[in-house]
């Protein structure tokens, strides 16, 4: 639709996320007045500010969210809804781009920080970045990527371009726009080449003004299998064994962006959910998997892991996932359930598999309760990939050997060569995602034993590397199969496992 006179089409007087904002949409002209509908949450603030944008008198008409909802999709899809249409319109003709996306590609078109925000999304995406930050500087704002667990300079902005994306990101993660006082948290999915993206976008005030994080949550990114994780066939099995049990905990551990979410995620993926009842509490629920009850808490309506949890028990759950255990009523109710028929599989932030049981302990969980639960942890870090073509194969050096002969790797199991970045131009994609590492500690009779009798963490990571217990290696020994194959570097593996 065109105004008369005018050559502008709709969608030109109000961009779709402004639309969306303002809950104020275009649908035709007459007497010289612009006609729009106005959705519940359009206040007379927002009128105004269309009517200054637009430039003309506006003639208002209020509908209901969810029509306001649908004829703004409509519209912006190409479609000319009349303000008389009806609200039983077939889905069928609903378009693919749903009310609360922004496509990347058509942002390009926008301008101002509509454009801006889409390219730093489109080109995070593109290089395989898990986060955006936008950092308050005094003279305006710093822009930065995390790309395979390192953070990187992109650029710099001045402050009217800073609080220019920073009130974007916010618009349309739905978060309050005036509130700069107060950390917030909310999403928005993206569109980008007919693939759907989660963003979760994280604020916080600092003294320079608010910073903020976009999580980029792509599902289609994401491999829930072990063995693409990079996880040795030996732990592979041995997990799955666990899994595989109709009851106890397995414990996932390791420190912030190690992976274990996404462990967790492949070993449901692994489950007979047509069969089972797999129900999970979540915080945040970073993919969507299919047959899985999703709960996510919500600080703001008390809905914390401990309660979440008490209510699963009255759905008649078979497996339940904990996002993470952080305090003594999550693990008593987790080690709870897990010993009265059901399977829990559980993150927890620790160092090392060892010290789960200690963490849990000094929660308030008594030792024989965890001796007779737990069926194994996983301790886990995350290394980066390097290139195939970008790997320089050299001997090792003695040096080298005594390093690693000094950190309890045996002789025999060190590689002859290893893989160094190549020198030269582009050396900064030498790095192609990451693969893990990791340390299983199975819960034996003797390793349960030891929990009871409060025995240390290190005395239990021995326990686990012994012969009798099935001599499971630690993670810097678990690395050393990714250095003999040059999927990753000495250097690099040092600095994640000595952290």
């Amino acid at each position: 639709m065109r105004l008369s006179g005018s050559g502008m089409n709709l969608r030109d007087l109000l961009p779709p996320d402004l639309a969306r904002e303002l809950g104020v949409l275009v649908v035709g002209e007459a007497g010289g007045a612009v006609n729009v509908l106005t959705a519940p949450h359009a206040t007379a603030a927002s009128l105004a500010a269309a009517r200054a944008r637009i430039g003309r008198p506006l003639s208002a008409q209020p509908v209901a969210e969810d029509r306001f909802s649908l004829l703004l999709t409509q519209t912006y899809a190409g479609a000319a809804p009349a303000a008389n249409d009806g609200p039983d319109r077939a889905a069928s003709d609903a378009p693919s781009i749903a009310p609360d996306e922004i496509d990347l590609l058509s942002a390009r078109d926008q301008g101002g920080a509509i454009e801006q925000l889409a390219g730093l999304i489109r080109d995070a995406l593109a290089l395989g970045a898990s986060d955006i930050h936008l950092d308050a500087t005094e003279h305006g704002g710093r822009i930065r990527r995390r790309i395979d667990g390192v953070l990187a300079d992109v650029t710099t902005v001045d402050a009217g371009t800073y609080q220019s994306l920073i009130a974007r990101a916010k618009v349309l993660a739905r978060l309050d726009l005036a509130e700069r006082r107060l950390p917030q948290d909310g999403r928005l999915r993206v569109l980008v080449g007919g693939r759907r993206v989660d963003v979760r976008v994280a604020t916080l005030p600092t003294q320079h003004g608010e910073r903020a994080v976009l999580r980029l949550l792509d599902s289609a990114a994401v491999k829930l299998d072990l063995a693409t994780l990079g996880m040795a066939e030996q732990t592979a099995q041995a997990l799955k064994s666990a899994v595989a049990a109709p009851h106890g905990m397995i414990l996932v551990t390791g420190p912030t962006g190690a992976g274990k979410t996404t462990t967790l995620y492949a070993l449901v993926a692994g489950l007979d959910r047509e069969r089972l009842n797999v129900v999970s509490v979540e915080d945040p629920v970073e993919y969507a998997m299919d047959r899985v009850a999703q709960t996510q808490v919500n600080a703001r309506i008390e809905l914390d892991f401990a309660r979440a949890l008490r209510s699963i028990l009255r759905h008649d759950p078979d497996v339940i996932i904990v996002g993470e255990i952080r305090d003594r009523e999550t693990a008593e109710i987790a080690v709870q359930a897990s010993l009265t028929g059901h399977l829990v599989l559980a993150s927890l932030h620790t160092n090392s598999a060892g010290a789960a049981v200690t963490r849990l302990t000094d929660m308030g969980v008594e030792p024989y309760l965890l001796a007779s639960c737990l069926r194994g942890v996983l301790a886990q870090r995350l290394v980066r990939r390097l290139a195939p073509e970008a790997r320089a194969w050299r001997p090792i050096t003695e040096a080298e050997k005594a390093l690693l002969g000094s950190r309890g790797i045996a002789a025999e199991a060190l590689p002859e060569r290893l893989a160094d970045p190549l020198e030269g131009p582009g050396r900064e994609r030498v790095w192609r995602g990451r693969l893990g590492i990791y340390r299983w500690l199975p819960v034996t009779p003797a390793i349960a034993t030891a929990i009871h009798e409060r025995a240390p963490d290190t005395e239990l990571e021995a326990l686990a590397a012994s012969p009798e217990q099935g001599g499971w290696p630690g993670l810097l020994a678990d690395g050393v199969r990714h250095l003999a194959s040059g999927e990753t570097t000495l250097t690099e593996l040092l600095r994640v496992t000595e952290q």
